[in-house]
């Protein structure tokens, strides 16, 4: 059965945004949130932790950018998360 017309993305920009949003933003948010729990938790613990927490984090994160209205409101999200979880790796290591 296929998909109601009215449910789906109808500009081909939002749909870019939804995707990369979900792909590359949802990655960026992982990964800096995985280097955030390295500098708090133990390096070997945070590592094997990730492994596993850190593709379901993805998959939730892509899979919340397709469902948001707006592809580039969630894109500005993911962007600013990864900027406040870098900015905490770049404040932690000139401290240390």
């Amino acid at each position: 059965m296929p998909a109601n017309k009215k449910h789906l993305t109808q500009s081909p920009w939002q749909r870019l945004a939804k995707i990369t949003a979900g792909f590359v933003g949802g990655y960026t948010v992982t990964q800096t949130l995985g280097m955030v729990l390295m500098l708090w938790w133990d390096f070997t613990n945070a590592l094997i932790t990730l492994q596993f927490g850190g593709f379901i984090l993805w998959s939730v994160l892509l899979i919340l950018a397709f469902l948001s209205k707006s592809g580039l409101k969630i894109l500005g999200i993911y962007l600013l998360l990864t900027a406040l979880f870098s900015l905490v790796i770049y404040f932690n290591h000139f401290n240390n």
